[in-house]
């Protein structure tokens, strides 16, 4: 017993937090059941209807909105878990974006998707300032890193086990039924979700906000509370997560229609990814809360900056495997990046401050999706090379501006 206590200290798990990472097991474990083929799925559905030149914009445009309700629905999400408290708010969330399954499942048109994104990507979207949160209530300021990066590790969980599943399905069933399929077990996943989550209660000693003065605080109020640390981190993560964003609603269409993978190869493309992001979070997360946290957070936007050069020379299986264990230690100092926007946050405007923090950043990174579709259509060369560039660009800001004043 003594040894299990052990181990949960280290890992900084808390009722709530443990909770929590069961919850993010099944839902994210739904989701990446068909999330991932999703523009695949969409070029199958369009396919006759929609030309070459729209499907791509098609593709685009879900892109674009997965980035863009990742944006407004942070500050939502943040304002919500600070005034109806966690465990209601993460309900919610989950509720809404099962609403979103059932219409995709039962309307398969490539319209489903665009439409049905505004409700199933409301659990992702919305209920990250709440997640973040529970670790800044459940946990003290010296473990954070550690318990961001067990979540960040636990997460990867779904990350893998549901797109090997799902193309299992996809390869045995077929792109129609094996989405269907997939959608069902993703409600099935969420409705359990719901039951954990039911179990959470709210921290001692941090009280929704009710009536006060807190009522009036804009959301420019809360950017205003910004420190420069976190306003240079933010610049730079922008600059990152275009790299990012520019290659990745094509990346399955590389792997699949110029490296001649199939549906399940390319669950284990993801596998080897989410294997190697596992691999670096929890020692990782130790040497941070440790030595700090701002070296990890370079090294990180260095992964990311290279993921698109090496699918350059990704041709065949072999290659795109390597790419993608490249693409998994872009997640190696994660846990250091989301730590540090804990750290700079205020603790009574703590959500809001992360939702506030992802409205501006995925806003403006939505530009990366339309960027990218513009930048295939001129060659998948050219878009791969864009989002280098501005990896490299991130990275350097990040090193001038808050590395070296560290």
């Amino acid at each position: 017993m003594s040894r299990l206590k052990s181990i949960a200290e280290f890992l900084a798990l808390r009722r709530n937090t443990s909770l929590l990472l069961v919850a993010l097991v099944l839902a994210g474990t739904g989701e990446k059941l068909w999330l991932g083929f999703a523009p695949k799925y969409i070029e199958v559905l369009a396919h006759g209807v929609l030309s070459a030149a729209q499907i791509i914009l098609v593709i685009g445009i879900f892109d674009a909105l997965q980035t863009f309700l990742g944006a407004i629905y942070a500050y939502p999400g943040g304002w919500l878990t600070d005034h109806w408290g966690q465990r209601r708010s993460l309900l919610l969330f989950s509720l809404i974006s099962i609403a979103g399954y059932f219409l995709v499942l039962f309307w398969q048109s490539w319209l489903a998707l665009l439409l049905g994104s505004f409700l199933f990507l409301a659990w992702s979207a919305l209920s990250l300032p709440a997640t973040l949160s529970v670790i800044a209530t459940s946990l003290q300021s010296h473990r954070h890193t550690m318990g961001v990066g067990v979540q960040s590790m636990i997460r990867r969980v779904p990350m893998m086990l549901g797109p090997l599943l799902g193309g299992w399905l996809l390869t045995r069933f077929g792109w129609t039924d094996g989405v269907s399929y997939a959608l069902a077990l993703c409600i099935g996943m969420s409705l359990l979700t719901l039951v954990f989550q039911w179990f959470m209660f709210e921290p001692e000693g941090k009280p929704v906000v009710k009536n006060s003065d807190d009522e009036t605080i804009s959301f420019l109020d809360v950017v205003k509370t910004f420190t420069p640390a976190l306003r240079e981190l933010l610049v730079s993560d922008i600059l990152i997560r275009f790299c990012e964003r520019i290659p990745y609603a094509f990346i399955i269409l590389w792997a699949m229609n110029h490296g001649g993978v199939t549906a399940q190869q390319f669950g284990y493309l993801i596998t080897f990814e989410m294997v190697t992001a596992m691999f670096c979070y929890i020692p990782v997360a130790h040497l941070a809360d440790k030595y700090g946290r701002r070296p990890f957070v370079l090294i990180t936007f260095v992964f990311f900056t290279l993921f698109p050069v090496t699918l350059l020379w990704a041709h065949d299986f072999r290659w795109l495997a390597l790419a993608f264990v490249v693409r998994g230690l872009k997640e190696f100092g994660e846990p250091a990046r989301k730590a540090l926007i804990i750290g700079e946050a205020a603790p009574e405007l703590r959500a809001r401050t992360y939702g506030a923090y992802y409205l501006i950043r995925d806003c403006t990174v939505t530009s990366g999706s339309f960027l990218g579709a513009w930048l295939w259509s001129v060659s998948p060369q050219a878009n791969f090379i864009g989002a280098a560039s501005c990896g490299a660009l991130g990275t350097l800001w990040f090193y001038f501006f808050i590395f070296r004043k560290k």
